[in-house]
């Protein structure tokens, strides 16, 4: 225990008098009360430690991990594998961090289900619903958006693999990924996709190691292009490529939503997340630096924004095509899973608006409410994915405002706000110094992305078939 049960009766007392609202989540004997209809019917508490690792592994090893290679190439060998290693530590003990706080509000009898009533109870209700609450609903749904913009580009690739004088527009590609989400997007809670998120796991464990195999193949090969690990430009171009490598990588970290996930643990909830995160950065260690490592040897500074695109030259594969096609099917899938995780947070402030918690989930009052907005956020993802296919540049400026935040700053503030260490132990400093470190970078990668808008801008093109 790091503080006993008197101070933490101290601390309640404290926050009441203070006038901090406390949350409804309250528990007697573990068993939750009071709960709106999005805790009660999307965040249901039913999970076990293996379940949240499943979850954790599909919102962090997502197919935004093959644009390590790339990102390495304005870093290179040493700068890279650092930058990689340093996101790794950084984030499992930011999320730790993170639960251990939601644990210890657990143990006052008043469970926070959402990361918005965390922020509300520890930071007041200003920040906590103007400031985490939208950046948080703008990261989700943002990648909710570019999974769809995702998913319909490997469509296009297996479409272009499979016929020599295909006709079809990339749009129409995401209209037919977003026919398939508007199915999925009904299923009602976020422990129901546990056995989803396990086939992700597996998913992207074995597109991992096809990218991994295919690069080392390639970089073995007669096909192989002539490998330069120097980092070209001028002195702009190299700073501006350093922070938004960095930023790229901070972002394939990311996850936003540590708190929702914990929220669908049955309780006592102790220990169970440190479990879950061990399951999914064993993943992470296994695919993040597979591919990274393997890509860049392999492609060095030419390795593109998406690997796969490297085992292509003028659109003809350099791999058996059936390789290449079962990889990006594998990746595809795994696309679609990702998005349903973070459509949850959605789903879960629709259901609090429109849903009656007095009713039972699946009455007609909860169905129809449910399935209308539902499929009404799915449309407009989808619709937002087809017109702007240059979507990934908005997102890296997403990335920037919301991943770095949400991850590697807000969870350093809560354990500071809430357990107070002392200001001359190593703990304290070590959160503060990641805090100010990552606001800086947060900060700069947002300039650098907004340049790159800039700077792609006149490419730009509604509905464009890129």
């Amino acid at each position: 225990m790091i503080l006993s049960t008197p101070l933490l009766e101290r601390e309640q007392e404290q926050d009441i008098g203070n006038g901090r609202p406390l949350p409804i989540h309250e528990e007697e004997d573990g068993i939750a009360k009071n709960l709106d209809a999005g805790a009660l019917f999307v965040l249901k508490s039913k999970g076990s430690w293996l379940h949240c690792g499943y979850h954790l592994t599909t919102s962090i090893v997502a197919p935004s991990l093959l644009s390590l290679p790339y990102a390495f190439a304005s870093l290179g060998w040493i700068a890279g594998v650092s930058c990689l290693v340093i996101g790794a530590l950084v984030t499992f003990y930011s999320y730790n961090l993170m639960s251990m706080v939601l644990e210890h509000y657990a143990q006052l009898g008043h469970r926070h289900l959402r990361f918005r009533d965390m922020a509300v109870h520890i930071l007041g209700p200003k920040w906590g619903w103007y400031y985490v609450a939208p950046i948080q609903f703008i990261v989700c749904y943002g990648s909710v958006i570019g999974n769809t913009l995702l998913g319909g580009q490997c469509m296009k690739t297996i479409y272009l693999l499979s016929t020599t004088d295909g006709t079809m527009k990339l749009y129409e590609f995401i209209i037919i990924f977003g026919c398939l989400m508007l199915i999925l997007a009904q299923i009602p809670s976020f422990h129901s996709l546990r056995y989803i998120n396990l086939i992700s796991l597996f998913l992207c464990l074995t597109y991992s190691a096809c990218v991994t195999a295919g690069s080392i193949y390639l970089g073995n090969s007669s096909k192989a292009p002539k490998k330069d690990y120097s980092l070209n430009g001028n002195t702009v171009s190299l700073i501006f490529g350093f922070f938004n490598a960095t930023a790229i990588i901070a972002t394939t970290y990311g996850n936003g939503i540590i708190p929702e996930i914990q929220a669908t643990l049955a309780p006592p909830v102790k220990g169970k997340m440190f479990k879950g995160l061990c399951v999914c950065y064993a993943v992470v260690t296994v695919t993040f630096f597979s591919v990274a490592i393997s890509g860049y040897w392999a492609f060095g500074n030419i390795a593109d924004s998406l690997i796969l695109s490297n085992f292509l030259e003028d659109d003809k594969p350099l791999l058996p095509k059936w390789f290449i096609l079962m990889t990006t099917i594998f990746i595809c899938l795994q696309l679609s899973a990702v998005a349903l995780v973070y459509l949850q947070p959605t789903n879960e402030v629709v259901e609090q608006i429109f849903s009656d918690p007095t009713s039972n989930q699946f009455s007609v009052r909860n169905v129809i409410p449910r399935v209308m907005f539902r499929s009404a956020t799915i449309v407009i993802a989808t619709t937002v994915a087809a017109m702007l296919p240059f979507f990934g540049d908005i997102n890296s400026l997403i990335g920037a405002f919301g991943f770095m935040p949400l991850d590697f700053v807000l969870p350093m503030l809560f354990f500071n706000a809430t357990f107070k260490p002392s200001k001359f132990g190593p703990i304290f400093w070590l959160n503060n110094i990641i805090a100010v470190v990552f606001s800086t970078f947060a900060a700069i990668a947002a300039i650098a992305a907004v340049r790159q808008i800039t700077i792609d801008a006149k490419t730009y093109q509604l509905f464009a078939n890129l």
